[in-house]
């Protein structure tokens, strides 16, 4: 029996804290919005992968709101979106995701997946995708486990056996990232799988799962549903309640418990691309097993990957080595330590940094800036780019002012209540605590060069008083 397109839902999990793939990956771009392996972000792809099984119509992302209104803003924009003020894991995620959809009635079958894995075969995908979901049409909660292919400590374990279905196996249990003697007797004893992350069930089944073994999540989010028909939109009445929720994953605290959970075994070239060492083995190679893109010469090199965004790189006897350059930081590692990069964020973290939060050039619904740099004497100098009709925000600031100087085409600028023109090859000066804007009435884009100078200049000295892009 096949179940109606329009009964069945995506959900895309994009959440994340953009430190596994560092410097490349940050927390306000983490890795489901970078584009790895063709032309597009994981996140589009994982998408593209769906039709014509699941409708871009019925694909819903639940993500966090800095990224939905910085910069993932453009990659978000064409689909349903819900917001997540703080991360709370799957478990949370997924029972938002099902109480939204049976907001008005419905009761779909959910197909839950993470924003930032590879398939290589997506037809083979596809064809598990439609026996997942008449399963999960049937009652079953349904997950998808891959053939390991090495003893690894970074995946969770599903142990299960053939007997529903051929193609639908029983889950004997779930087992968390074991220790590298445990991963090997897995595979020498057979029938354990890699677990994926992704699942099929109808919401209302999973509902039902959640309120008997995470009651805390299934009464919150009756609070957020009862809230959100008696006054206000489902979106405040999340902000309000959400971040009271565990932070607990959908396997722990539901599949390890429940009694009908079904598996479908995968061999479909999946990679969940947890570390640079996960890209190097998915993305094309040369002759000497060298995955090498950007501005790269490399002479005598083995089975290293080698990326530059910005700069030339150029290395030389290099085996077994990960090299990422950014604009403003670079990654050099041996190829089997690349998980260690989460260590590296934690000290930039410590160090109150800003490279593991965002790139010197940072888009933004509006366009892009770009720092050029930035003194510890109170300057800053930026390269700030308009697309046509865009504008940004009326604000102010309370610690710095700014001299904009227009580079190409025609700024239209707000200074309190004064409204001018800047050309190419002119200025203008909005002092501290001017409300101001800038836009571009223009078809072209506009360029400006911008220099702060003040006491503090960190991106969170900004009051907004209008903003298109609703922040």
């Amino acid at each position: 029996m096949r179940v109606q397109e329009s009964h069945v839902s995506a959900i895309i999990l994009a959440g994340g804290s953009g430190s596994r793939l560092w410097p490349l990956s940050r927390q306000h771009l983490p890795k489901q919005f970078l584009t790895l392996d063709g032309d597009v972000s994981l996140l589009q792809t994982t998408i593209n992968r769906l039709s014509p099984v699941i409708d871009a119509k019925n694909v819903l992302i639940v993500t966090q709101e800095v990224h939905a209104k910085g910069e993932a803003y453009h990659a978000l924009l064409p689909y349903r979106t819900l917001f997540e003020p703080v991360g709370r894991n799957t478990a949370p995620a997924i029972a938002l995701a099902a109480a939204y959809l049976m907001a008005d009635g419905a009761d779909p079958i959910m197909v839950v997946l993470p924003a930032d894995h590879i398939i290589k075969d997506e037809g083979r995908f596809r064809a598990h995708l439609s026996t997942a979901i008449e399963a999960a049409e049937g009652g079953r909660l349904v997950t998808f486990g891959i053939r390991p292919t090495r003893p690894d400590t970074g995946f969770g374990y599903i142990k299960a056996h053939a007997g529903v279905t051929p193609e639908i196996y029983a889950v004997e249990r779930f087992t968390e990232k074991p220790d590298y003697a445990t991963a090997e007797r897995f595979l020498k004893e057979g029938n354990y799988y890699w677990n994926s992350g992704m699942f099929v069930w109808r919401a209302s089944v999973i509902l039902a799962e959640i309120r008997q073994y995470l009651p805390v999540v299934y009464q919150l989010i009756q609070t957020i549903i009862a809230e959100s028909r008696a006054a206000g939109t489902f979106e405040q009445a999340v902000d309000k309640h959400f971040a009271a929720m565990p932070s607990i994953s959908i396997d722990y605290g539901v599949l390890e418990k429940a009694g009908h959970v079904a598996m479908v075994p995968c061999d479909v070239g999946w990679n969940d691309v947890g570390s640079w060492q996960a890209v190097h083995e998915m993305s094309g190679k040369d002759e000497n097993g060298n995955a090498l893109q950007g501005n790269v010469i490399a002479l005598d090199c083995k089975n290293s990957l080698i990326r530059a965004e910005k700069r030339l790189v150029t290395a030389i006897g290099v085996e077994d080595y990960c090299v990422v350059e950014t604009a403003d930081a670079v990654l050099i590692s041996k190829s089997g330590q690349t998980q260690r990069v989460r260590e590296v964020v934690d000290i930039l973290h410590h160090r109150s940094a800003t490279e593991h939060v965002y790139h010197a050039k940072v888009n933004r619904p509006w366009g892009s800036y770009t720092v050029l740099e930035e003194n510890q004497d109170g300057f800053k100098i930026k390269r700030i780019e308009v697309a046509p009709g865009a504008r940004l925000s009326l604000q102010s600031h309370d610690r710095r002012s700014e001299h904009w100087v227009v580079v190409s085409g025609t700024a239209t600028v707000t200074n309190d209540d004064e409204v001018i023109t800047v050309q190419k090859n002119q200025s203008t000066y909005i002092p501290i605590g001017a409300k101001h804007r800038l836009e571009n009435l223009g078809d072209k884009p506009l360029h400006i060069v911008e220099i702060q100078v003040g006491a503090y200049l960190g991106e969170d000295d900004i009051k907004r008083y209008e903003d298109n892009y609703g922040r």
